[in-house]
């Protein structure tokens, strides 16, 4: 487990709720995208992502991201995080795996048995990043 997440940060984290991932692009400009995530029990960051995206383009050159992950219900609480890519899937059949696993965990929660875009994801090129936590920016108050 990441020495990074502390125990209120990882249940924190564990929800599923979107990320605002940024990027560096090439001109060095900042990039910012949503995107569903999941913490592995390690504590790394998976994020996946249509390969044709910029986001994902930006991360194959850099590898550095920053996520803000708030949550929905109180948007003064939410976590910063800062990593590196680790690690690039560039397998499209496990990326696609990947993919419709986020969609299905995501749907749980709108109470979606079988969202409907995962024909759609199945059938796209697709790229799975694992970022290493670098620091952590935890403003979920007190418990």
């Amino acid at each position: 487990m990441s020495e990074q997440l502390n125990e209120r940060v990882r249940r924190f984290l564990d929800a599923p709720r979107y990320a605002a991932v940024a990027t560096v692009g090439a001109d060095g400009a900042p990039h910012q995208t949503f995107a569903w995530y999941r913490l592995d029990p390690e504590g790394s960051l998976l994020l996946n992502g249509r390969a044709d995206r910029r986001w994902p383009r930006d991360l194959r050159r850099d590898g550095r991201v920053s996520l803000a992950i708030a949550d929905a219900a109180d948007q003064l609480r939410w976590v910063g995080l800062s990593g590196i890519v680790a690690g690039i899937d560039d397998d499209v059949e496990r990326a696609r795996d990947d993919i419709v696993a986020l969609a299905h965990r995501y749907a749980a929660v709108e109470g979606d048995p079988e969202p409907d875009d995962i024909a759609d994801f199945r059938s796209q090129a697709r790229v799975t990043f694992r970022v290493r936590i670098t620091s952590v920016h935890d403003h979920l108050g007190e418990d």
